[in-house]
């Protein structure tokens, strides 16, 4: 879901072309965004691929199942256009007429920016806050039967 749409309510075919942009990374690393988890971080999917992609670490992205040894220019421009598609700002994301043509030449692609809804879950800090809190309540709760005579 693209972030002005769950924000704010906004619509447009820009939030399709960040949807795409989240499934193309799927399809990719074939991982879900939703739920995915990494050992050395708690980033959404998105998150995870543009700290790869910032660190020039895209292929570690790839899937090892997809057999893309003849094709790793391909999957690795599909990183860069999904990335385009999910920037923050709807300005910023192509239209799907080009991401089309993105697909179709080998012409130089523009520069990412950071996705929207790139973030850090700190599961930890959640955790260990909700176990070592000292004052806790109990629910004194008492249930009453009511029978009639």
């Amino acid at each position: 879901m693209s972030p002005e749409y769950a924000v704010d309510g906004i619509f447009s075919v820009k939030s399709d072309v960040f949807s795409f942009g989240v499934l193309l990374l799927e399809i990719v690393s074939g991982k879900r965004n939703r739920g995915f988890s990494h050992r050395d971080h708690h980033h959404n999917l998105l998150g995870h691929a543009w700290m790869r992609y910032k660190e020039g670490r895209s292929l570690e992205l790839i899937d090892d199942y997809l057999g893309i040894s003849g094709y790793l220019s391909e999957v690795l421009r599909s990183i860069h256009i999904g990335l385009l598609c999910v920037q923050q700002s709807p300005e910023d994301r192509p239209s799907m007429s080009l991401v089309v043509l993105m697909f179709g030449n080998e012409g130089v692609l523009p520069q990412a920016r950071q996705p929207g809804f790139f973030t850090e879950r700190d599961l930890f800090t959640a955790e260990s806050s909700s176990s070592t809190n000292a004052e806790s309540s109990t629910n004194q709760m008492t249930i009453t039967l009511m029978e009639a005579r």
